[in-house]
């Protein structure tokens, strides 16, 4: 199983407001970098976004080290998601989007791990630069 590396970060001006998402993938040498937004969504829903995208473009099973500083992303995968499904997603937020990742994880073992937002981590700074940019996209009307 190929090993891959997901760095992502999510963005939103005002919450809900404009937002943008991206992820940067990373195997071996080679490197991928996915962004994106909505004109009107929340962060929550960014930083998930960021994630899903990067899977979705994964081509074969990986196994997936999965950066992000959203502890509500990472805490979601590692420990409620099971919970959620046994519930079918009662009271759950963005049910829309987890069940979307439910889809898009399956071929791949994902390992989460948190990284501290703001902190000069290169990849978080560089993800979060590029998702306001989106946000700010989408504000400024560039794109709709």
């Amino acid at each position: 199983m190929k090993k891959v590396e997901i760095f992502t970060d999510g963005s939103s001006l005002g919450n809900p407001g404009p937002g943008g998402w991206c992820a940067i993938l990373r195997y071996k040498n080679h490197e991928k970098i996915l962004k994106g937004g909505e004109v009107y969504t929340t962060n929550n829903r960014m930083e998930l976004m960021a994630v899903i995208k990067a899977l979705e473009a994964l081509k074969f099973p990986c196994e997936v080290n999965l950066y992000s500083d959203s502890t509500y992303v990472l805490n979601a995968i590692d420990k409620w998601l099971d919970n959620w499904k046994k519930k079918n997603f009662k009271n759950v937020k963005n049910e829309d989007l987890w069940k979307r990742f439910l889809e898009v994880s399956k071929p791949h073992k994902i390992n989460v791990i948190w990284i501290k937002g703001h902190s000069g981590h290169k990849e978080n700074e560089i993800c979060d630069k590029i998702a306001k940019e989106e946000a700010n996209r989408r504000k400024n009307g560039e794109i709709s």
